[in-house]
Parts: structure tokens; sequence; C-alpha cells
């Protein structure tokens, strides 16, 4: 699929948002706007309180966002995520996530290297999703309560990211992976007051400097481990309602990183009956490492040896996470990576997993973006060993355990990556963004 290689930089990059009768004048394309009221700030901030009645719909998108569409997810590390590399996929939307404690810290939004990132695409014409992550999981880390100065310190680093952001980026995540990233005995206690705080924060700001319309939906962040009963709780099912009750959020992320496709079911199978039926999903983040983990101890395949033992350092008994390493140190050919993959059984009979669950996902009819991941990043393939997550194994590319020459096209993962692009639809390429000439 042909990316628009001629779509305008936004006019709101220089300050000035679009005019609502271009907004509401915007019909079957996958970039669509958000509408904001002209409600007063209390009201906005309440109206999470108030019935589904004509004044609640008008805080919704003007007209529907994005729907069943299939991206590119590079997480923190956008290093060698280009236009050309997008385009090979035949990508046209690409998802990151900012790490708040960097802002809190004193770096500018705009020189943060997934906000560069998604700016930089943005301009270049492709659908952006930005997500705030916030770090409570650390050591001597809490979340803060409402009305405290810690939360009035979170506060103003969100202000920063949603200066550079907002109207520029298509959907703003409000969350990463909250569970993960707070600690056990604070996530049915502390983490969703905090995040209730961040969302209708989020929501006064959007209305405040666009009053006229913003692009930007908002979505909550990320349910994990659902698959998992003991991470079922009163927290994750409030999280659920807080974006139901609140219709300025159009749905939240699940992130299924699992053993099985029948564990990445009951992710559908928790949400879907809670979530209203006028919300959506996202699935940013999604993977078979789980599984992919259980198999580091497997020995590697006889075939492989017999076939290339005499050109490479293996050795019969050696095991997945030292072949990884291997692979890492001395990347193999694409036909040596290729083949690894397609003789070990454990891969070989899970190759089709990313395919089928966007099928899956597209088929509820309530998906709003997928991202896969596009890049190995070098946190993948450092200090392998045999606990390591084999991240590696779930890239589109294969950039770090691959041999590419400069200037030849990237190599890329055994059968995932030309399901990518077959998964690839015409309807979901982005219009040509209006200049001021336009408007």
């Amino acid at each position: 699929m042909k990316i628009n290689q001629d779509a305008e930089v936004r006019t709101s990059r220089g300050g000035n948002p679009v005019s609502r009768r271009w907004l509401l004048g915007v019909s079957g394309g996958a970039f669509l706007a958000v509408g904001c009221t002209k409600e007063s700030q209390g009201d906005q901030v309440d109206s999470a309180k108030k019935p589904e009645g004509k004044d609640a719909l008008q805080n919704r998108a003007a007209v529907a966002g994005p729907n069943g569409v299939l991206g590119a997810n590079f997480n923190e590390d956008p290093a060698h995520v280009d236009k050309a590399v997008l385009k090979a996929l035949g990508a046209t939307w690409v998802r990151g996530f900012v790490l708040m404690d960097t802002i809190k810290d004193g770096t500018d939004p705009l020189q943060q290297p997934a906000i560069r990132k998604l700016l930089e695409m943005h301009g270049q014409g492709f659908g952006t999703i930005l997500a705030l992550k916030f770090q409570f999981s650390k050591e001597h880390q809490t979340v803060p309560s409402p009305a405290t100065e810690e939360m009035k310190a979170e506060l103003a680093a969100v202000d920063k990211v949603l200066q550079a952001v907002l109207d520029k980026v298509d959907i703003l995540t409000i969350g990463n992976e909250p569970f993960l990233e707070t600690h056990q005995e604070e996530r049915v206690t502390k983490l969703n007051p905090f995040y209730r705080e961040v969302a209708k924060h989020v929501i006064a700001y959007r209305e405040k400097r666009f009053r006229n319309g913003c692009r930007t939906h908002l979505y909550m962040g990320a349910l994990n481990r659902l698959d998992d009963p003991r991470m079922i709780s009163e927290a994750t099912r409030g999280w659920i309602e807080f974006v139901n009750k609140t219709p300025q959020l159009e749905g939240l992320d699940i992130h299924p990183h699992v053993t099985s496709a029948e564990a990445a079911q009951k992710y559908l199978n928790y949400v879907l009956p809670k979530l209203h039926d006028n919300k959506k999903f996202l699935v940013t983040e999604f993977s078979l490492v789980g599984y992919y983990e259980k198999q580091m101890t497997q020995t590697i395949p006889t075939d492989f040896v017999n076939a290339y033992e005499k050109e490479m350092d293996i050795t019969r008994g050696m095991k997945v996470w030292q072949l990884l390493k291997l692979a890492k140190e001395q990347p193999f050919t694409q036909k040596q990576w290729n083949d690894f993959l397609r003789m070990s059984p454990w891969f070989e009979s899970h190759k089709h997993f990313m395919r089928d669950q966007v099928k899956k996902y597209r088929k509820t009819g309530r998906l709003a973006v997928a991202t896969y991941g596009v890049m190995q990043a070098k946190a993948m393939v450092t200090n392998i060993n045999a606990g390591k997550k084999p991240w590696m194994l779930n890239s589109l590319y294969v950039n770090l355990t691959v041999q590419h020459d400069k200037g030849d096209k990237l190599p890329h993962n055994y059968t995932v990556f030309d399901d990518f692009t077959s998964l690839q639809r015409e309807q979901d390429r982005l219009p040509v963004r209006p200049t001021k000439a336009h408007m």
C-alpha cells in the first residue's frame, strides 16, 4: 500500500486549530476530529457524572475515529523508525510512549525521543498514538494522592506534554500499563484516584485550549494480565466503569502479552461485556512472548544443526537462548534466521499468532487501533540468558540479529512481516491534511 507522500502538516502545528466547518465535513477517512464543547472548565471535568444526554454527546468525537487499524509500535525507542521502514510495511499508524519521569526531571517534551519521532511522523502524514507512562513501581516510589504537592508536580509534567502534542497526535492514551507500573499494595487503593485525576485534568486542558475542536482522541491506558485471576479486582472493574461514565474518553487499551491465543481471548472476554457499546478498545501492544519464554531452554532443532554446523558456531545440545545470544553477537543471514524459526516446531506452529489476533480484534467491530512491535531494540538483545524474555522474536524487523548491508532493505521476521503487510487496508490511510489555504 502506498503511503500518501503529499500529506501536509496540520495547521495546528503553528498553533491555529482548524475550523469546525472543516472538522464536521471530514468523512470516510481514518483521521477524524474530536469535538470539544463550549462548556465551562468545571462542567467539563464533572461531565462523567452526567447522563448520556445531548450535551454529553457533544463532548464525544464529532465523527467516528479510526476503526480496525493495524499500525507499528516502537514503545520508548524510536531508533531506526522512519518513513521508509513504515512504508515497506504499508503501515500508516505508529505508536510510542513517553516516560513522564523524564519530563518531570526537566526534559523538553519536544526533545524527548518518542514525542519527537511521533511529531515527525505526524508531519509526514502518519496516524500517531502517544501513551503517558508513569512509573510508580520503582523502589521508594508511591502513587500521589489528588490535591497533594506531588500530584501537582505530575500534572505540571502532563501540561508540558499536552502543550507539545495536543491537536497533533491522533490518540493520547492516559497511562501506559498502570497496573504493572504501580506497587501491588497500591493498585486497589491509590491507582484509580490518581489516573482519574490525570484524565479529568487532560479533558479540562483540552476544552480550555481547543474550544473550536481538537484532533486528539482520548483513551485510558492498558489493562494487563487479564488472563491471570489475581490481576482481576475492583480496581480493574473501576477502570472500565470510569471510561464508561466519561463521555470524553473513547475507550481503553489492552496489552495481551500472553502464553497462548486462548489467554489472549480472555482479555476480550473480560473487557467487552463490561465496556459500553459506544466505546472502543486499543491493542497497542500484544505478543506471544510468554509462550516463547517457555521455549528458551529447549534444544535447537537437529535439522538446523545439520544444515549449518559447518558455517555457524553451533553445536548439538545448544539451547534456544544460547542461539539467540549468538545471533546478537554474530548476526545470522536472513535465510539462517528464517530456517531456525521454520525448523522450530514451537515457533512454526504459532507463526500466525499476530495475524489471527488482528482478525479477532477486527471481528468485534470495536477495535480502534492495534499496533505491533516494529523494531528490535538494544534492550532486547542485552544480557541474553535463559531467563530473559525473548522480545526480539516479536518484532517485524530483525535489525539486531540478522545481517544487512547498508542500502539494503532491513531484514524482517519470518512470516509475521508478510502477515502484517497483508493486513493493511486502503481504508486506513489518512487523507491529506488541510493547510491554511484550505481554511
